[in-house]
This record gives structure tokens, sequence and C-alpha cells, in this order.
């Protein structure tokens, strides 16, 4: 009975670091665009900094998930969540990178007009952290439904990437001495289209957690 607590109390410490870690990533999507728009060079340089601490928390999530699996060998749900949680640790390190990336670009373009009004770039960002959010409900509750509209929402935030690109596209045309600036504000765009298809790579591991169904959104 005793070994049986120990593994149901650790594994739900590996939930909820996962969670944690998720709550990261999510933060430093968010602040990414926050420092873009602010053009706060603090702030990026802090993303770029912390996107270290992922990488630790990844890590150490990883081995712990390998040895509930090999001294445990968990059945059902169990294995399930263990497995969902390697699989979505590696989707939050990438939007981690991926913020770092975009903290990358507002440092190199700090000093330069935007080529484009900031409007559809943060309503990227908004859709994709509200998707991330409700990815960390759905993970924590185990209440799927609020993942239902995933492939709806990617679609709008699909639509938005290719606006942004044909009108950034107009830009370097008409006006090539914009072409550097939005070039870098079409990477951004780009890193946010690929948060939300990792998104949808979260949501459609926690369905399976949740109910063994091999869903997709996309």
């Amino acid at each position: 009975m005793v070994v049986r607590k120990e593994y149901v109390e650790d594994l739900e410490k590996l939930k909820g670091d996962v969670q944690r870690m998720g709550e990261l990533s999510k933060e430093s999507a968010k602040n990414a665009i926050k420092a873009l728009v602010q053009r706060d060079m603090e702030l990026a340089s802090r993303i770029i900094k912390d996107n270290s601490v992922i990488d630790e928390l990844e890590f150490d999530i990883e081995n712990r998930c390998m040895k509930l699996l090999a001294l445990q060998q968990p059945m059902a749900v169990d294995l399930r969540t263990i497995g969902t949680c390697m699989k979505i640790i590696t989707d939050f390190d990438r939007i981690s990178d991926l913020a770092g990336d975009i903290a990358v670009i507002v440092r190199r373009i700090a000093d330069e007009p935007h080529a484009k009004p900031l409007i559809d770039v943060p309503r990227m960002s908004e859709l994709s952290q509200g998707m991330i959010a409700d990815c960390l409900k759905a993970f924590s509750s185990g209440d799927i439904k609020i993942l239902e509209d995933f492939s709806e929402r990617d679609d709008v935030i699909d639509a938005l990437f290719d606006q942004i690109r044909r009108e950034l596209m107009m830009v370097m045309i008409e006006n090539p001495k914009c072409i550097t600036n939005a070039s870098h504000l079409l990477f951004v765009a780009l890193h946010l289209e690929r948060i939300g298809d990792h998104a949808c790579n979260i949501a459609s591991r926690i369905v399976y957690m949740v109910t063994g169904e091999n869903r997709k959104f996309e």
C-alpha cells in the first residue's frame, strides 16, 4: 500500500510539473508579443534567458516519466497519462523555443518602424494563448469539451497568417526599404501559426489521455 501511495503521489506531482511547464511556455509566448508591441528589450532578453529553465524542466519530467514506466508498469489511464506527459512536454518546449525566436526578432528590430500596424499579430497571439490555456484546463480537469472547437480556432489563426503574409508581401513589393522589417514580422506571424499547431497537438494528446480515442485537431 505504501508503494502504491508513493506512485499516486509521484504521478500527481508529475502532472503538476507538466502543468507548470505549460504555464511557463504560455507566459513566454504571451510576453514575446508584449515585448514586440511595447519594444521592451529587457522583457525580450528575459524570455530568451528563461528558456533554459523550461528546457531543464522538460528533461526532468521526461526522466521521471521513464522511471514510472519502468518501475511501476502502469496500465490503462495511468499509462496514457504518462505517455501524454512525455508527448506534450515536447510541444510546450517547442512553444517556448518559438517565443524565444520571437524575442530574438524583437531585439533585432527594436528601433525600426513596423512595416505594418500590429493588429492581426496580437490577435493571433491571443487566439493561440487561449488554446494553450484551454489545453491546461483540460489536462488538469479531464474536461475535453473545451477542446472541441480547436480545429476551427486553428483555421482562424491560419487565415490571419495568410492575410498577414499577403499584406507584408505587398509592402515589400511597394516599398523595398521595408523588406527587412516586413520579413521579420512575417516570421513572427509564422511562429505564432506554429504555436497554434502545437496547441492542437497537445489537445489531441489530452483527448487520447482521457478517452483513449486518437483524434486529430488540424
